[in-house]
């Protein structure tokens, strides 16, 4: 079974086919620019392709994903039928959709009026499922796979803000988290892999990148998490600003000037490692310049390590203990200086890196805490391109 796994932004779809037999990747790839001229890149075996070609809209998108798949240099499926399903990530789900689930048309309305929750993910998302459908016609099963849906299993103690009851009833606010699906294939891949059933069990997932959250994991579910009603929420990060008081946010505007949509722009594009260094919003520019003696990006660096810090030590509060530390995304698992730092005084814990286990970059799973620790840490690289082909293949043979 081949299974196509689609990640549709506002002006992108990024693209994964899939065997099913043995989880390889057959090509992967992404249209880029859609609505303004196009380019693809399509990557297959060891040899990659790009060339530019006209996107109007996702549907010649996807039209040129099937044609570099089917045909030509990057061929590497005889026709479009031996494709058996499409699973489309999503953004946000609302409290509506809990699991991933087979689309109709129905459940594509639903995710577009979700879009005031999710407003430069949901309305594509929406726009790229109707063009894969036009492409693969009605009989190609497609699957959505929600960012929010493992966080669903929050109670409401963790979940609510403490505004007026009656916004939650009319708007809906309360905290929804996302990177669900890495927070889920990375803590379930933990378990089997230790060959330990869920229950019982207390984790926290650092999914670290240019957008990065923390998830408190007990017996298996989302606990809680450090995103909130939107990704702005958690720590410091690439651009966005995490948590700030909300004064803050009224204050600026006042002595600024500033609307609601300047404000909002600063906080999500002008703030995080950007806006304290005033350098970069890339975390290698960051250390690089750090070591050189740069104040800011070292103070930026200090403050995403320390903010990590406070979550895990949080976490282990709020499930009564811990039993493993999980480090993932393109920071997580890549940086053995911030692992370092993170994990620093926290023996009290039961944590304790093996310096040189954190040093040796394995690009795959990868215990690096001192064997005998009360708390296990590991690097495990994120795949939820996996995970999302997983749950199609369930929902399309169940």
């Amino acid at each position: 079974m081949k299974i196509l796994v689609i990640n549709a932004g506002s002006s992108s779809l990024k693209y994964q086919l899939i065997d099913m037999d043995n989880q390889n990747v057959i090509a992967k790839g992404n249209c880029e620019r859609i609505g303004v001229d196009g380019l693809i890149t399509h990557k297959f075996a060891d040899r990659s392709l790009q060339y530019e070609v006209p996107f109007p809209t996702h549907k010649e998108a996807f039209m040129e994903v099937v044609k570099a798949l089917t045909s030509g240099e990057g061929k590497v499926i005889g026709d479009v039928s031996e494709i058996s399903a499409v699973g489309h990530r999503v953004l946000h789900g609302s409290e509506v959709y809990k699991v991933s689930t087979l689309i109709t048309e129905k459940v594509i309305d639903d995710i577009e009026s979700f879009s005031e929750l999710g407003p430069l993910h949901n309305p594509p998302q929406a726009a790229a499922m109707r063009a894969c459908r036009t492409v693969f016609g009605p009989d190609t099963p497609m699957v959505a796979v929600f960012d929010t849906s493992f966080h669903q299993t929050m109670p409401e103690k963790a979940y609510m803000y403490g505004i007026p009851y009656e916004y939650y009833e009319k708007y809906h606010i309360r905290k929804y988290g996302f990177h669900g699906t890495s927070h889920r294939y990375v803590s379930q891949h933990y378990l089997e892999m230790r060959g330990l059933k869920p229950e019982g069990t207390k984790l926290v997932v650092c999914h670290l990148g240019n957008g990065s959250s923390i998830t408190a994991v007990k017996d298996g579910k989302c606990m809680d998490t450090s995103m909130g009603f939107t990704p702005l929420d958690g720590i410091l990060m690439g651009t966005r600003s995490g948590a700030v008081d909300p004064s803050v946010v009224l204050y600026l505007e006042n002595k600024e000037n500033l609307s609601a949509d300047q404000m909002n722009d600063i906080l999500n594009k002008k703030s995080g490692f950007l806006g304290v260094s005033e350098l970069s919003s890339d975390a290698r520019d960051l250390v690089n310049a750090s070591h050189e003696g740069n104040k800011l990006a070292k103070l930026a660096c200090d403050m995403v390590r320390y903010e990590i810090k406070k979550f895990i030590g949080a976490y282990a509060a709020a499930m009564g203990g811990l039993d493993a530390v999980l480090f993932t995304g393109g920071i997580g698992e890549n940086s053995g200086e911030l692992r370092a730092e993170v994990c620093e005084e926290l023996e009290f814990m039961g944590i304790q890196l093996d310096e040189k286990e954190n040093d040796y970059n394995t690009g795959s799973d990868h215990k690096i805490s001192v064997p005998g620790q009360k708390v296990e840490v590991w690097v495990i690289p994120t795949n939820e391109e996996l995970a999302i082909a997983l749950d199609t293949k369930a929902i399309i043979e169940g």
